[in-house]
């Protein structure tokens, strides 16, 4: 992926969060409007459709799930994309758009996993429920290099075989997870 790319879809994972504070998509009050006369963030919610309404609410999950170091990239992201001209976010939103469905639900998971989750989706895009809290939480302990491993591993590693790896790599302790990437990926 080209740089220009990357870092557009960095500027544009905020958008994708509605639930981010500087980017949650409900009509503000004019500033001359009185108070009393200002509709209400939960009026403005009622005023969704259910669909956007369970929207919103998966969006803030996902925001609030994100450690604080990851939310905080993304303000930063929304700073510098706000700044950005009009007509070049109108493009990079347009490019983030188009791309895949998965994609852009992988950067939900933030900055440092959404980069890797088009090479990850193979072995954690389908994780059980049941799973879903104790897998994140191992991917977001990993350092850049080993997340970049592990997306050599699920590259990979067939599908009748992603379960059973998945499950192991779970498995490997903090402190043993190095030597097992390296060997899985044949390094």
């Amino acid at each position: 992926m080209n740089k220009l790319l990357f870092a557009g879809l960095l500027l544009a994972l905020p958008l994708s969060l509605a639930a981010a504070p500087q980017s949650v998509n409900v009509p503000l009050p004019a500033p001359s409007a009185p108070p009393s006369v200002a509709p209400t963030a939960a009026a403005a919610f009622a005023q969704l459709d259910p669909a956007q309404q369970r929207q919103r609410r998966s969006d803030y999950a996902a925001w609030r799930a994100l450690p604080e170091g990851e939310r905080e990239r993304i303000r930063q992201a929304a700073a510098r994309f706000a700044a950005l001209p009009a007509d070049q976010q109108q493009r990079l939103r347009a490019q983030f758009q188009a791309q895949d469905q998965a994609f852009r639900e992988g950067w939900r998971l933030g900055p440092q996993l959404g980069a890797e989750f088009p090479k990850l989706h193979g072995l954690f895009g389908f994780v059980p429920p049941q799973q879903r809290d104790a897998v994140l939480a191992v991917l977001r302990q990993l350092s850049p290099s080993q997340l970049a491993q592990l997306a050599l591993v699920a590259q990979r590693t067939p599908p009748q075989e992603r379960d059973s790896v998945r499950s192991a790599f779970l498995t490997v302790p903090a402190a043993e997870r190095d030597t097992w990437l390296k060997r899985q990926a044949g390094q």
